[in-house]
């Protein structure tokens, strides 16, 4: 496949991919942005997809063969923001083989008796694979913070709750973003920012469509009560954990064809600069081949 342009890429993506936290602001990123591609350009933006979608299953195949690195991808969002489709259309072409997909929901009675890294530490991919997070550990400072009544349940000793408590998750999730850095892993966060207008659409959606009724769920329209504080989490936690090699993409979600196009382009950019490539082969398995064929051959 012809070689993407990564420039072309990275203007694509500039507007959205965060690496400095100071001075972010969630409302500079509209959640109905479409960087200028209109809604009649959906086809076009569809053949991008397949494009995109075509070029990260070979270089897939490159990651497991070549087996150095690993893939971290995170996502974030509110309710019916679009994380499972999007996860399913831009992973689509890529070898289930090498793909890992690990949906956090509430933590189990086991994961409450460890550390709030623990669960997702358990789940990373291995050299050579692409690991999925559907939600993350960036729970413990979304949806923890907002309802302080799950951080109790967690039996911390009284004295390590401190007013400081969110600060030092953020440390914490720095400094184990940053070891798995140093380690070979290439992780790209991705936080699908729709708008709570667009969220009522979905959820209205849901319900009066008897094949989207299984998606509908009461707590989730409950949790609109809170959509600012979440607003407010969700800014503070890409402020203090944005970084050159653990980079947030705020990506709009209002429209699920350009938020599946943006986040396949921040996937191909990220791979692209691991510069992947098969495995070069010595003289000496040349030697082991050309036997091979001869026995191939007379066989």
């Amino acid at each position: 496949m012809t070689k993407i342009n990564s420039k072309q890429v990275a203007k694509f993506l500039r507007p959205y991919r965060v690496t400095q936290g100071r001075g972010f602001r969630l409302r500079d990123v509209d959640p109905g942005d479409t960087r200028g591609l209109r809604s009649e350009q959906k086809a076009e933006a569809k053949e991008l997809l397949a494009r995109g979608v075509e070029w990260l299953a070979e270089e897939q195949e490159k990651l497991y063969a070549q087996d150095r690195w690993s893939v971290l991808l995170v996502f974030q969002a509110m309710d019916a923001a679009g994380k499972d489709s999007t996860i399913k259309h831009v992973m689509s072409g890529v070898n289930p083989q090498g793909v890992h997909v690990t949906s956090f929901k509430a933590p189990s009675a086991e994961e409450v008796d460890h550390d709030f890294l623990w669960r997702c530490a358990r789940a990373l991919p291995e050299r050579g694979r692409i690991g999925i997070f559907n939600r993350s550990y960036y729970e413990e400072v979304l949806v923890v913070r907002v309802h302080q009544e799950f951080l109790a349940r967690q039996k911390l000793p009284p004295e390590l709750v401190t007013e400081d408590i969110w600060q030092e998750r953020f440390e914490a999730i720095r400094n184990f973003e940053q070891y798995l850095a140093r380690n070979g892993c290439l992780i790209l966060k991705f936080f699908l920012h729709v708008s709570r207008d667009e969220q009522k659409k979905r959820f209205l959606e849901r319900l009066d469509r008897p094949e989207k009724n299984w998606k509908f769920s009461s707590a989730d329209v409950q949790e609109r009560r809170h959509w600012k504080d979440y607003m407010r989490a969700y800014e503070d936690m890409i402020r203090n954990t944005a970084g050159a090699h653990a980079p947030w993409y705020v990506i709009p979600a209002d429209n699920k064809w350009f938020t599946r196009l943006a986040v396949a382009a921040a996937i191909v950019a990220g791979m692209e600069r691991l510069d992947l490539a098969f495995p070069k082969v010595d003289a000496a398995r040349r030697k082991d081949f050309a036997a091979a064929r001869r026995l191939l051959v007379g066989d």
